[in-house]
């Protein structure tokens, strides 16, 4: 698989709304998976998006998730750039150049969904998401 950069948007308890409107706009196969899902299923936001995925026909990737618990959703931060793939020594390498100057949110580690997962902010403001899966066998 090749490494992957794509849009991921932030919303305010309404993900689940937003990512079924995008899929009726672009087509295309949706997967969204809960915090309730995830194993936090006894919590107020068992509900809502921890990660959305939309996959379109014509190649767009559309990533999406209500803003996690603990952090602020403010207008103006309401989207990251999400790097993915199963390159390891690439995407670290985009890693160490993203976060340099930067402030790390999440350190780059292993997940509890099995895939090395970090977050940065570089040093213009932009945030990054990097996910690093396992290679297809």
């Amino acid at each position: 698989m090749t490494s992957r950069l794509n849009p991921y948007l932030n919303f305010d308890g309404d993900a689940r709304q937003a990512m079924e409107f995008y899929e009726q706009v672009f087509g295309g196969t949706l997967a969204l998976n809960t915090y309730g899902a995830s194993g936090d299923s006894d919590s107020p936001h068992a509900d809502k998006v921890m990660h959305g995925m939309l996959e379109t026909p014509g190649g767009f990737t559309l990533m999406g998730a209500d803003t996690p618990p603990g952090m602020t959703h403010s207008p103006g931060n309401t989207f990251s750039v999400s790097l993915s793939g199963d390159d390891e020594a690439e995407l670290r390498g985009y890693w160490e150049k993203l976060s340099d100057g930067g402030s790390v949110a999440v350190p780059l580690e292993k997940q509890m969904w099995g895939d090395v997962f970090g977050m940065c902010t570089d040093r213009f403001g932009v945030t990054w998401m990097v996910d690093i899966s396992e290679p297809a066998s």
